[in-house]
């Protein structure tokens, strides 16, 4: 786990119970610019596929903001530039490494991109990779769910399956986007922010995390927001390891609390 000063995030990642990390996570704060960024990226494909895309995920998104960062006070717009400039990197590097391979080979990731400007947040997501907001006691996804799971829930809501045919689905966890080095069929990246509160609690994570239902998750959030970031996310983690699921996935979790700068 690492923790960072100048606002208080907390990463925690654990492999869970598949054989590799798929995984990635990363986060830095830049202290002359007042900003900070936490990006997760979900790979796919097995070993030597996965890990390589969210890794290549990772390192675009971080060649991309650490330049702009760097440099002290960038504006706004070029910030928001910048997050859509990285997810197209990440593309294109994805491209360039699957060119060099057999042909056949596949591998894909998610990308969940958080900015922090000050108090306002701006992110990019490609994907699943779940973006919480906690604030007065509720827990909100604030992010797209770039999967089938909106769907077949709606269809649940409809009543044309029932909620348990709903939550055992075998499309629920299809993506609907995802980089894969081709197009990208949708991405979510708002141009307004959102305004962070103080006592709001933001959580990015994989879809590991999504173990735990949303009840779940709020209970957890209400009994330690007033704790450490570092606290809280390994509050999540000692619950799902609680759970004990036997094909609990990878799971990185970044815990985002606002504080005075």
């Amino acid at each position: 786990m690492l923790a960072f000063p100048a606002y208080d995030i907390a990463l925690l990642t654990d492999r869970g119970q598949r054989d590799t990390q798929e995984d990635a996570i990363a986060a830095r704060v830049f202290d002359a610019a007042k900003a900070g960024y936490v990006v997760i990226a979900d790979g796919m494909g097995g070993h030597d596929a996965g890990e390589v895309a969210s890794g290549l995920a990772i390192s675009s998104w971080r060649d991309v903001l650490d330049d702009l960062l760097e440099d002290g006070t960038p504006s706004q717009n070029a910030l928001l530039d910048a997050l859509p400039l990285a997810a197209m990197q990440a593309n294109i590097n994805l491209a360039g490494h699957l060119e060099k391979q057999q042909g056949g080979f596949r591998m894909g990731t998610t990308l969940l991109g958080v900015l922090l400007l000050g108090s306002r947040l701006f992110w990019i997501s490609i994907g699943d990779s779940p973006l919480y907001l906690f604030r007065d006691g509720r827990l909100v996804q604030i992010n797209e769910d770039h999967s089938m799971a909106p769907v077949i829930d709606a269809q649940a809501k409809e009543g044309l399956i029932s909620a348990e045919e709903a939550r055992s689905h075998p499309q629920r966890n299809q993506l609907t986007s995802v980089i894969m080095g081709g197009a990208i069929p949708k991405v979510d990246c708002p141009e307004t922010p959102l305004d962070l509160r103080p006592g709001d609690i933001v959580i990015a994570a994989s879809d590991g995390l999504q173990y735990l239902d949303d009840g779940a998750l709020q209970t957890i959030l209400r009994e330690q927001g007033e704790n450490l970031a570092q606290d809280i996310a390994y509050a999540l983690f000692s619950e799902l390891v609680k759970l004990g699921d036997p094909d609990q996935d990878n799971v990185s979790i970044a815990v985002i609390k606002p504080a005075s700068i």
